[in-house]
């Protein structure tokens, strides 16, 4: 694990339009047992009624994420494994539903999962149950029993202490590799200097090759699409912010090539341009 876990994120970064998601929602995250904080990001519960149906977006971390989720009233439980989202996720939010879900660190999925490279998740949502077998239990929901303690109690702490049992009964076993993968991504995520794999490959100390392989394993996604991952996520979060953003000296910064080179990512991932985005999100 890496030498010292980083504090959970409080941003909003991935989130399409972030403030139309919080007056639709109740968002909250929570920190996990201590055992876990070195592998999490955080847990986070979402629970809606609406009068009418709401699609939330995001671009998503290079993150797996664990899900149990009940849609509709009394809409059946289920749980899934995600694994890092390539592109744009959409899911329409209708009625009244609940969602938990356990955001691993870039990298911190394997150790409770050691089986399988996290490559082999990477774009799919994937039952439960075909990652974690339960004895006994539904393969299809990964145990009716689980279903029950996380997504049955109104109260968060009791949640939060399901998800932390779930967890805890399934790992996290040694994997020196693992925690090598979360500092160099956290590397990425943290300085802008580091927009090139062969500049990571030099602070690694691996050759790229070697590079490529550990990110397939742990994390999921090669190191490049990480660098233009976070290059999105920084994109998205200026333009929510209050005034014009300097488009062009923000495509330096990120080290883009130019400025057509930012609208031209950030409409293909998001579906409007730069501009036309920070226009929608500032109308009340």
């Amino acid at each position: 694990m890496p030498a010292s876990a980083p504090l959970p994120r409080r941003d909003t970064r991935g989130i399409v339009d972030p403030t139309e998601l919080l007056t639709r929602v109740r968002f909250r995250r929570h920190t996990p047992a201590p055992e876990l904080r070195p592998y999490l990001e955080h847990y986070w519960l979402i629970d809606w009624e609406l009068p009418e149906p709401y699609a939330s977006r995001v671009v998503p971390h290079p993150s797996v994420n664990v899900v149990f989720q009940r849609y509709g009233s009394p809409g059946a439980p289920s749980a899934e494994v995600a694994g890092v989202g390539l592109g744009l996720f959409t899911q329409e939010l209708t009625d009244t539903g609940r969602v938990c879900g356990v955001q691993f660190r870039p990298g911190g999925f394997r150790p409770f999962a050691p089986a399988w490279p996290v490559s082999a998740w990477t774009g799919r949502r994937v039952p439960l149950g075909e990652v974690f077998p339960e004895r006994g239990g539904s393969p299809e929901h990964g145990g009716e029993d689980a279903l029950t303690a996380v997504l049955s109690p109104d109260d968060d702490h009791a949640r939060v202490a399901a998800l932390d049992a779930f967890l805890l009964a399934r790992g996290p076993a040694p994997d020196p590799a693992a925690g090598q993968a979360m500092e160099l991504v956290e590397l990425i995520r943290s300085d802008r200097t580091v927009r090139k794999v062969s500049r990571l490959a030099a602070a690694s100390g691996l050759s790229a090759r070697s590079l490529q392989r550990l990110f397939a394993d742990h994390v999921g996604v090669g190191p490049k699409w990480v660098i233009l991952r976070y290059r999105i996520h920084e994109a998205l979060e200026r333009a929510e912010a209050a005034g014009a953003p300097d488009w062009a000296g923000l495509a330096a910064e990120l080290g883009y090539s130019d400025q057509a080179h930012l609208v031209r990512d950030f409409t293909a991932t998001i579906g409007l341009p730069p501009t036309a985005y920070a226009r929608a999100v500032s109308v009340p």
